[in-house]
């Protein structure tokens, strides 16, 4: 199975130990059966020559049930750490693009239902191991009383397991649907928590959104959900219906025809009593490890689907920024967006600009011009279809594109806002941290102890400020502020474009800003326009304070 391979793949050491534990529980407890089955029909002295063997499997089969809840308790949580740390590195290694095409939900349903459901199943591969040694082991001992009734039960689980196999099949396609529509659901989910404000000032939308969209996704996922596994029960139901009848035909005249002792009768009815429970077990882990396939499968494509869409280190080697960098250059540089329904695609480019050190460049243009897409291009988040990229004359690739990215800092317009200073801790950060908030006036609403900030609940602007904090303490030679002022008072404003900006120029630092701001604009050496993805040729390229190179 697809699941006991990618046990095995993952973890082989804690999976085999695991088994190995499961089989001496499974041999442990079939012996033990064979020993009561034994006494049960000697003579009360021989019985005690079984008395030591008793005490001695006594002992053992707790102690290796116990082994083995040991090792499965850290094999589940090996597996689920495996496989969240691998979906994360390959999530920051595939391109940003391919992520926003994928999207949030796919990946949030994977990173947590996907690789429960699998950690769950991994857990259970011991346990059907325990109960599958039972099973063999008991038809062993069947097969040494009498191997008439050997081949008459083994032909009752040739039966079952056929007509199991049929159901089965239908389950695994009805618990599939209900994996394909909750991507749907954990897409809904997010409009939820993300909407919630609309939702609220809106009765009739939140009404349509919960009883209607949600309601029915949520319903499908039930209904498909529910009916594999009732599928599944009813399969299982009808293995321990064969047993019975086998039992019923054993003990009401079968037994008699073969010629069967009392002995042998009693040893075999008590182990296919003893075996039901264990046939239990394995039925019911079953719909279990079906799921696991399934949810590997979507772990699966969507690793490959992230893997086909990498071309970077899934783990690139640390490479400090460089500060003495002297020219940037972007030439001929475009990137293309897939058509949309109306067969239309949408084209940046070509960009032709170059950066040097201690310049302000303010990048503008309507909505929907690329503006944000010529940031991502320039900050090596989106890799250029067409045309080149060049530092210093060395030309960035996939190679070194991990290492370009280190040399910028960025607030975008979408800017995720961390409450730790992740990669920024050092003994004199906290210091540095408050100093900065009083600087940007938010000393009175955020502290900051051992490298965390005490809250992030404050308005956008106030959180935009803190998102430059970090920019400031990241210190890269190259910082990018895509509509940072938008949500700031007009005090701020005057704040940000004449003495925050100023200062990063001061201290030789490239600042790229995407505004609409034009009152501001002389605060820029440069101004470059976009207009439909295309550089405006009336770009101004005639800064406030001096001339800075041209557009190519």
């Amino acid at each position: 199975m697809k699941i006991i391979r990618f046990a095995f793949a993952n973890s082989k050491g804690l999976v085999t130990l695991s088994i190995l534990a499961g089989v001496v529980t499974g041999l442990s407890s079939t012996a033990v059966i064979a020993l009561i089955n034994k006494a049960l029909t000697s003579p009360p002295p021989s019985r005690n020559d079984l008395l030591a063997l008793y005490i001695i499997l006594c002992v053992l089969m707790p102690l290796a049930r116990t082994a083995a809840a040991f090792l499965l308790i850290r094999l589940s949580q090996r597996v689920t750490y495996d496989l969240r740390m691998q979906l994360s590195s390959r999530i920051l290694a595939a391109p940003l693009r391919h992520l926003e095409e994928v999207g949030a939900h796919r990946l949030l349903a994977a990173l947590t239902d996907d690789v429960l459901v699998i950690s769950n199943a991994v857990v259970n591969i011991p346990v059907l191991c325990i109960d599958l040694t039972i099973l063999v082991g008991c038809l062993a001992y069947l097969a040494y009383l009498s191997l008439p009734v050997f081949f008459i039960i083994l032909g009752f689980i040739v039966a079952g397991v056929l007509s199991y196999m049929l159901p089965v099949a239908k389950a695994n396609q009805r618990l599939r649907e209900a994996r394909d529509l909750q991507n749907d659901l954990f897409k809904q989910f997010g409009a939820l928590t993300g909407g919630v404000k609309e939702l609220k000032l809106h009765q009739q939308r939140a009404d349509s959104f919960l009883n209607g969209v949600l309601s029915s996704l949520t319903d499908a996922v039930r209904r498909q959900t529910a009916s594999g596994m009732t599928i599944y029960a009813v399969a299982s139901s009808w293995g321990q219906v064969l047993l019975f009848v086998f039992v019923g035909l054993l003990l009401f005249g079968l037994g008699d025809r073969l010629g069967a002792s009392a002995e042998v009768l009693t040893g075999c009815a008590l182990i296919s009593l003893y075996t039901m429970s264990s046939l239990e077990v394995v039925v019911n882990v079953l719909p279990l490890l079906g799921r696991a396939g399934i949810a590997i499968e979507y772990i699966e494509k969507l690793g490959i689907s992230l893997a086909s869409n990498t071309t970077e280190q899934l783990r690139p080697a640390r490479v400090p920024p460089n500060p003495g960098w002297r020219r940037l250059d972007l030439e001929q540089v475009t990137y293309r967006y897939r058509p949309e329904e109306d067969g239309q695609a949408f084209t940046v480019g070509p960009i032709n600009m170059t950066l040097t050190p201690g310049e302000i460049v303010f990048v503008t243009g309507g909505n929907g011009s690329g503006k944000t897409t010529c940031a991502k291009l320039l900050t090596g988040l989106y890799t250029p279809e067409g045309g080149e990229i060049r530092l210093d004359g060395q030309p960035i690739n996939d190679e070194n594109r991990a290492a370009y990215r280190q040399n910028f800092s960025t607030v975008f317009f979408d800017f995720y806002l961390f409450d730790t200073l992740l990669g920024l801790e050092d003994a004199n950060a906290d210091g540095r941290v408050s100093l900065y908030l009083d600087r940007l006036q938010l000393s009175h609403k955020v502290g900051v102890r051992d490298g965390r900030l005490t809250t992030t609940e404050l308005s956008q602007g106030q959180r935009k400020r803190l998102a430059l904090l970090t920019a400031y303490l990241e210190n890269r030679p190259i910082y990018v502020f895509d509509e940072w002022a938008a949500d700031q008072d007009p005090h701020f404003k005057e704040v940000f474009y004449h003495q925050l900006l100023p200062e990063l120029k001061h201290n030789g630092k490239t600042v790229v800003v995407i505004s609409h701001d034009d009152r501001y604009f002389s605060c820029a050496d440069r101004v470059i326009k976009l207009d439909s993805g295309q550089v405006d040729a009336g770009s101004s390229a005639n800064g406030a304070r001096r001339r800075a190179h041209e557009l190519r």
